[in-house]
């Protein structure tokens, strides 16, 4: 798929030079913005069509930053509504970069608070966000709006008495911008002094530990002695897995996707790591470091990885439907047919979906905070941030993360708790 753009300028005129678009931002005044905006798709004009199923991508926005000189800073919103079928995998050339106005303290209302990004999360749930589906445990961005998800910031303004100027918080709504204004409804205030950085609120304190959580201990009933099977290992969630299988006693066998990975999932304590990209016979491979057997499977990447896994399930073996990346972009034609199904029936295993979101309302979450906290700030449990710095760079960040590109918990640093601008 092709894509035309153009660089608005500040005076007005248009080019196609996308190497333009950083001298325009350099020229715009404090407070505005520089737009691109993808204008045709094959040659064909812009259209949206009920008849067609689109994506809605993310859009990335350069503001100028009067702080230093001829710096500038992005911003990120969601608004195309570019036509695109459902069974094309996004590239960089569908995220659309947009302007809006800057948001001011004037501007709030009743319950509202002004928030400056530190972190935003890159999350694969987000890519089912981007397909428009309508049935799904989470709603679809809808044209002209931000993109949202998880992320951690500071109030630089409030209309909530809850909220004060400088509160660290977090929450699943931040938009992809580098302030934004929102109803304070479901935003947290983060722990002051804790020693726990803002970070890790999305990392070891996140959503994808939790949800290592609560597939493990919640949902798997994991027995010391028992052996479990960790695919995406080195994941935001796989790494968390593995730490909290071992501080129960558990043999751990991690499925990662380059050395690199494997050492590092070795060094948090698995007792057998397989680089599946690189072994041959990956059947034979789960065999040999696991003779007796997995109990409990961990799926994160779906594929012919599950279905490997079921012919080396135990009867009456659990298996944790956290997510499967690999088939994220996967269409009707391409997605990988199960060939050993029968396996659950045979050996009698349970396969248990789950959506993290459930979970946060019932004891299960209060159990992870308090247990991992106090691991985390001892040292018995250790996590890996992916950083990427710079709000521009926030589209590819996402893109990494369906290519296994990432090393971690891909987040991006938006800003420090020391800037002002």
């Amino acid at each position: 798929m092709s894509a035309t753009f153009w660089v608005t300028h500040v005076n007005g005129e248009k080019t196609t030079d996308l190497g333009s678009f950083e001298r325009a931002v350099r020229a715009c005044p404090d407070n505005t913005y520089v737009r691109i905006r993808v204008m045709s798709f094959d040659s064909a004009p812009l259209v949206l069509s009920i008849k067609m199923c689109y994506h809605y991508w993310p859009t990335s926005t350069l503001t100028r930053d009067a702080s230093s000189e001829g710096g500038w800073r992005s911003e990120v919103a969601c608004g195309s509504t570019t036509p695109s079928l459902i069974n094309s995998a996004p590239t960089i050339a569908d995220f659309q970069v947009e302007t809006v106005d800057a948001p001011t303290k004037e501007s709030l209302k009743d319950n509202q608070i002004l928030v400056r990004n530190l972190y935003l999360s890159c999350d694969p749930f987000l890519r089912g966000r981007m397909a428009g589906s309508r049935n799904s445990y989470v709603a679809s961005f809808e044209p002209g709006n931000p993109i949202e998800g998880f992320g951690v910031g500071i109030v630089e303004a409030s209309a909530n008495p809850d909220f004060s100027e400088g509160d660290i918080v977090t929450g699943n709504r931040f938009l992809w911008e580098t302030r934004f204004v929102i109803n304070s409804l479901g935003f947290v205030k983060v722990p002051s002094g804790s020693g726990i950085s803002a970070a890790s609120y999305l990392g070891v304190l996140g959503m994808p530990s939790f949800a290592a959580y609560v597939g493990l201990i919640s949902i798997s009933n994991p027995k010391a002695g028992e052996t479990v099977l960790v695919s995406a290992a080195s994941g935001a969630v796989g790494q968390m897995v593995v730490q909290l299988a071992k501080a129960r006693g558990l043999h751990v066998i991690g499925l990662a996707g380059s050395d690199d990975k494997v050492d590092f999932v070795k060094s948090i304590g698995a007792d057998a790591v397989i680089n599946y990209k690189t072994t041959i016979d990956l059947d034979a491979a789960i065999k040999q470091a696991a003779p007796n057997g997995i109990d409990i499977y961990f799926e994160n990447v779906g594929g012919e990885l599950f279905d490997i896994a079921l012919k080396n399930m135990n009867t009456f073996g659990r298996i944790a439907g956290c997510g499967m990346i690999s088939q994220y972009n996967a269409t009707p034609e391409t997605a990988y047919c199960i060939k050993n199904i029968m396996e659950i029936v045979i050996r009698r295993i349970t396969i248990s979906g789950f959506v993290v979101s459930d979970y946060y309302t019932k004891p299960d979450y209060k159990n992870f905070i308090q247990e991992v906290s106090a691991k985390f700030k001892e040292g018995a449990i250790t996590y890996k941030l992916d950083e990427v710095v710079g709000l521009e760079k926030a589209p590819q960040a996402l893109l990494d993360l369906f290519e296994g590109n990432n090393f971690g918990k891909r987040v991006v640093k938006v800003s420090d708790i020391s800037d002002t601008q």
